[in-house]
């Protein structure tokens, strides 16, 4: 395990990397759960208009 943290001179460049790519995913996940929730809220309105109209 100690091998594994232990990068020597590299650790700074690797870290980062795998904090960059951590913080990446997250806000992708975010904005892709936001946009859900938007277009979901479209469907329901276009279903209430639909419903309403008809």
């Amino acid at each position: 395990m100690v091998e594994f943290l232990d990068m020597g001179k590299h650790a700074i460049f690797i870290w980062s990397a795998y904090g960059v790519s951590a913080a990446s995913l997250v806000m992708l996940a975010l904005r892709s759960r936001s946009r859900q929730k938007a277009s979901d809220e479209q469907v329901v309105a276009a279903r209430a208009r639909r419903k309403s109209g008809a």
